[in-house]
């Protein structure tokens, strides 16, 4: 279900998957196909981890490649998570054929 809050999308982003929701900053974005099934590919993470455990391993990287990249939007886009969702945005059949636990192809051997 997608639903439309500008308050509840932080600065600098339009959207957020929230399980089971995806918020989106306005109502055109519901056009934008790439960024709704970004979203929806959080939400298939979400739901996978069992929607906690996401959060907890989602902050811990970040905060790890925050530490690792020392700014806040290479941190971001080098958050596996975002990687597998960056990375397929735009190809709308990849929810069908993504494997489980898709986001760990993700994570660079080299990193940790």
């Amino acid at each position: 279900m997608i639903l439309i809050s500008k308050y509840l999308i932080p600065k600098g982003y339009t959207g957020l998957a929230i399980f089971p929701f995806v918020f989106l900053k306005n109502t055109s974005l519901k056009l934008d196909k790439a960024l709704v099934n970004h979203e929806h590919i959080h939400l298939k993470q979400q739901l996978e981890l069992l929607v906690f455990p996401f959060y907890v391993l989602y902050c811990f990287e970040f905060f790890f490649r925050l530490l690792q990249y020392k700014d806040w939007k290479t941190a971001y886009r080098n958050v596996s998570f975002e990687r597998e969702a960056y990375s397929n945005e735009c190809d709308f059949e990849y929810l069908k054929s993504r494997r489980t636990w898709g986001f760990l192809k993700y994570i660079r051997a080299n990193d940790f």
